[in-house]
């Protein structure tokens, strides 16, 4: 029994344990008044009867996986292969694909001989799980339906179950963001056994390529961060929100205050589909498009060294990608302060304009910062727009017209290819990135505060 087999056995014996304990409680019904509708007593063996034994076949996957390594290296054929370990998980890679009928046969000979091997552990052990999953939602299928009685609480029950759900939801969420941040911390506490802290967040030269070299492995200036997160802040917080922030509060503007319900119909969706084109089609509008454009643009003005790769180009285009982020949460905002305050500013006198700018658009602030900082968010994480039209070299200068990098560029050139995760260069992209992910918590921090602060005015 496979686990795909044993998951639509287990829904088939909730769906039954469901549909008897729905039945048992209408026949209750002859009995008394029941506590809980007949429809509350068959959600509840059903899920009574499904989440236990689903929890089951959870928990045996990876135990299975350890059990079936363990009785293959235990037969002859494992116990042939190389020490090396390494070599040793490319060849049980190969037969776990041959035993599953992915591929026909491996790259290393063992392989072939390894397969039947594991065919029949996973086979054996795959059954017992399955069949250990089945009958624990069998044992509390019968329970929760003898369970059914006139007086008995269903409804409460499935409300635990529900809300049991819904906070285990929700831990994934916080488990996934502290795994994130350990994952993050431990390779960050390597990488600064290598090279101090100081050096890493003040220094102003970067380049990693030259710690592989003996006579430059203990230099601290060769992984200083200052340049990458200069023009991370650069191009996504400057250059991409002088363009996004305006452009998108007069759209929202426009949208709900003046266009015609006909006219909003149209644009909007037509402004949001800016949202969905890929980024390496933005990419490549930068690099063909605008940043010749302005290099040719800088040359005419006087600037002689203006390059065609350029932290203008890149913040330009990059802004005109976010613009639905701010837009869209300005438009829902805007249209959703209370008509009365609209109306009682007309009444006073004010204009429409004013109307919009003294009442309007403070009462909306909370939603506003918020799409601020969602575009600052999808900004700094923007890697293909930036990599197309800015280039990658580390310089820290306030020359719109010059190449400059990010720290996401840089994670993605220090973890491409094959890679030593013992060396600094490659754990300096661990460092990169728990350093964006504090000034990202930073941020956020600044932005609940002031939504916070607006929204008990208001309110």
């Amino acid at each position: 029994m496979s686990l795909t087999l044993a998951f639509a056995a287990i829904l088939i014996v909730a769906l039954a344990a469901g549909y008897a304990g729905y039945a048992r409680a209408r026949g209750l019904r002859t009995a008394g008044r029941l506590h809980s509708l007949p429809s509350y007593h068959g959600i509840h063996a059903l899920l009574w009867a499904a989440i236990p034994a689903l929890l089951v076949l959870a928990a045996w996957t990876p135990v299975q996986t350890r059990l079936v390594n363990q009785a293959v290296m235990a037969s002859p054929e494992g116990q042939a292969l190389p020490d090396f370990d390494m070599q040793r998980e490319a060849i049980f890679t190969e037969a776990r694909e041959i035993a599953r009928g992915e591929r026909e046969a491996g790259f290393n000979p063992e392989s072939s001989a390894l397969a039947p091997r594991i065919a029949e552990a996973e086979t054996r052990y795959a059954l017992a799980g399955g069949l250990a999953a089945v009958m624990v939602a069998l044992l509390a299928g019968v329970v929760a339906v003898r369970r059914s009685s006139v007086t008995f609480r269903a409804r409460h029950g499935v409300e635990r179950w529900l809300m049991g759900l819904l906070i285990g939801a929700s831990l994934i969420a916080i488990l996934t963001t502290l795994g994130i941040l350990l994952s993050l911390m431990f390779e960050s506490l390597r990488f600064f056994e290598k090279v101090p802290p100081a050096s890493f967040l003040f220094a102003t030269e970067w380049s990693p390529q030259t710690a592989l070299r003996a006579d430059q492995a203990g230099s601290s200036g060769a992984f200083g961060s200052v340049p990458l997160f200069w023009g991370t802040i650069f191009i996504g917080a400057i250059i991409a929100m002088i363009v996004a922030v305006p452009l998108g509060l007069m759209c929202a503007i426009y949208l709900t205050q003046y266009a015609h319900p006909r006219v909003r119909s149209w644009l909007k969706p037509i402004l949001e589909i800016l949202a969905g084109v890929p980024t390496v089609v933005y990419g490549y509008f930068a690099a063909l498009t605008v940043a010749p454009a302005v290099r040719d643009f800088g040359l005419s003005i006087g600037i002689s060294n203006a390059s065609s790769e350029s932290a203008l180009a890149a913040g330009l285009v990059m802004g005109i990608m976010i613009i639905p982020f701010i837009s869209s949460m300005a438009d829902d905002s805007i249209a959703a302060v209370p008509q009365a305050m609209r109306d009682g500013s007309l009444a006073m006198g004010a204009t429409k304009s004013e109307t919009i700018t003294k009442v309007l658009l403070p009462a909306a602030l909370p939603g506003v910062v918020g799409g601020v900082l969602l575009a600052v968010s999808r900004a700094i994480g923007e890697t293909m727009i930036v990599v197309m039209a800015a280039g990658l070299a580390a310089n820290l200068t306030a020359n719109p017209f010059e190449s400059v990098t990010t720290v996401t560029t840089q994670i993605v050139q220090l973890l491409t290819g094959d890679q030593e995760f013992d060396s600094a260069k490659t754990l300096a992209a661990f460092a990169l990135g728990l350093a964006l992910f504090l000034i990202t918590l930073f941020l956020n921090l600044i932005a609940l505060h002031v939504v916070r602060k607006y929204r008990e005015q208001y309110e």
